[in-house]
């Protein structure tokens, strides 16, 4: 999952305790990072876990380490190892691979590699952003500001928000947090293929995962082994485009959906055309601002960011549609917003007992606000605010004045590489679904064809985020020659 917050609510703070690093004085250099061993235990039944020391700061070592968590299976007849990156940024590459071991790409994938689960920093095992307790946390994604939203009021109560959040983290987290940027990341990779002992680094990267897989590239081009990076992000892309085009896949997997429902759905809550479908999505919408609907959980109402939160999640894929019928009936007929909220919690990891799995709200926001900003003056969040309107009548109104976040962020964007090109590496396999929601299919093409010096474009016909994995004899057997021999087709394949 690819996701950019793009704005914020009413927030409070909690006191948390301050996580951890290692002493500065258990590696002195980074050739002493590098030349630690790969020391492992049983864990999660059949899965080896190991713990890598990673110094805080790459350009001065001296800063003190963190540990960056990491799981593999220990397949008898594979020598190699495939390193896994499931996106985000913030989910846990750990979790990841224990948990969907046995689904993860191909059984021959799993035969012929030993495959690594790592928890990049600021995730789960590697050092966690820790910002708000569950309360805090339900608060700032799920409540309102209590103004009317595009007010004046409504600006003000979002800056006071995203400060105390940004300030949060900082106290709560320790001094890791100024250092969870993907070039970080993509140095930390470069550890584990050395720690690994592998001579180049093999690697599997979704949606984030490709931002992450293409900076390792330009950082090391001559180390880069057989890569796929499917669900692929342009990195040449400006922060506030970014935002555009990710708006836009969305309000295509939206009109995809209304289209699907109205011609095959027997249980549409829509009639009519498209367009008047998502005229009443848009009155929903709306209503939602003043009068959440009632739910069966407890006191919790259904609001606008929740509401919409629930959308987003079921068009990620069209395996989600049904659920969206669902919600919407319900919330049709009898005013009842339960399934939205149980499709919003299960987006933001939000367990049933009221804690939330994962830090990955809290990792996602420290990575990408180190990664890059959008201009955050009036007159640039006026004039971008227009445009994502412009972009999606029904999802516009809700996506406004995200730059706010990332502008209250206390630490500098982290220094990029000059260029993407990954010049002087073998040739890299980019992947791009047409109908992808979050990654839209255009950034696999420029990634491919503009951006990586050896890039080659493989292209799945469908709906959703990301396509390796799925029943698709076509995109399994492209990348499995690719990853397992080698191979490439003799020109670029359409699945």
């Amino acid at each position: 999952m690819f996701r950019k917050v793009i704005a914020a609510t009413v927030s409070v703070l909690a006191l948390v305790g301050l996580t951890s690093c290692t002493p500065a004085e258990a590696y002195g250099s980074l050739e002493e990072f590098y030349a630690q061993p790969l020391v492992t235990s049983s864990c999660a039944s059949d899965f080896e876990c190991a713990s890598i020391s990673a110094p805080i700061d790459w350009n001065d070592p001296a800063k003190g380490s963190i540990k960056l968590a990491v799981t593999f299976k220990d397949v008898s007849n594979a020598s190699d190892f495939l390193f896994v990156n499931p996106g985000g940024p913030g989910a846990s590459g750990v979790e990841f691979v224990q948990q969907n071991y046995d689904t993860l790409g191909t059984e021959a994938l799993r035969e012929n590699y030993k495959i690594v689960g790592f928890d990049p920093r600021g995730t789960t095992g590697s050092e966690p952003v820790v910002c708000y307790d569950p309360a805090g946390t339900d608060e700032f994604l799920y409540d309102d500001t209590g103004f009317e939203l595009g007010s004046d009021q409504e600006l003000e109560a979002l800056k006071v928000a995203v400060t105390d959040f940004a300030n949060t983290c900082k106290e709560n987290s320790g001094p890791s947090l100024g250092y969870v940027d993907t070039v970080s990341a993509a140095k930390d990779l470069e550890l584990l293929r050395e720690v690994f002992r592998q001579d180049k680094l093999n690697y599997l990267g979704f949606s984030y995962g490709t931002f992450l897989g293409t900076t390792y590239a330009a950082l090391f081009p001559q180390n880069v082994g057989r890569l796929v990076l499917d669900g692929a992000i342009d990195p040449n892309v400006p922060d506030d485009q970014q935002s555009i085009n990710q708006l836009k896949g969305f309000d295509l997997a939206l009109t995809n959906y209304l289209s699907y429902c109205l011609k095959s759905d027997p249980d549409c809550p829509f009639t009519g055309n498209v367009d008047a479908a998502l005229k009443r999505i848009s009155l929903f919408l709306r209503g939602l601002e003043s009068n959440p609907l009632s739910t069966g959980d407890g006191n919790r109402k259904l609001t606008v960011a929740a509401g919409t939160t629930g959308i987003y999640l079921t068009l990620y894929s069209n395996d989600y549609w049904s659920y969206l019928t669902q919600a919407f009936n319900e919330a049709f007929d009898s005013g009842d917003g339960s399934t939205f909220l149980k499709l919003a919690d299960f987006y933001n990891s939000r367990n049933e007992d009221g804690s939330y799995a994962s830090n990955q709200l809290e990792a996602n926001i420290a990575i990408n606000c180190l990664d890059a900003r959008s201009d955050a003056s009036d007159a640039a969040r006026i004039s971008q605010n227009e445009r994502l309107i412009a972009a999606s009548p029904t999802f516009g109104r809700y996506w406004q004045n995200g730059a706010l976040l990332c502008d209250a962020w206390p630490f500098p964007v982290a220094t990029r590489p000059d260029s993407y090109s990954a010049s002087g590496s073998p040739t890299i396999m980019v992947i791009g679904t047409t109908g992808d929601p979050a990654t839209p299919f255009q950034q696999a093409v420029s990634l491919a064809h503009e951006v990586l010096e050896n890039g080659f474009l493989v292209t799945f016909e469908g709906e959703g985020h990301t396509a390796y994995g799925r029943s698709n004899d076509c995109i399994a057997n492209v990348v499995d020659d690719f990853l397992i021999d080698g191979k490439l087709p003799a020109s670029e394949p359409t699945c």
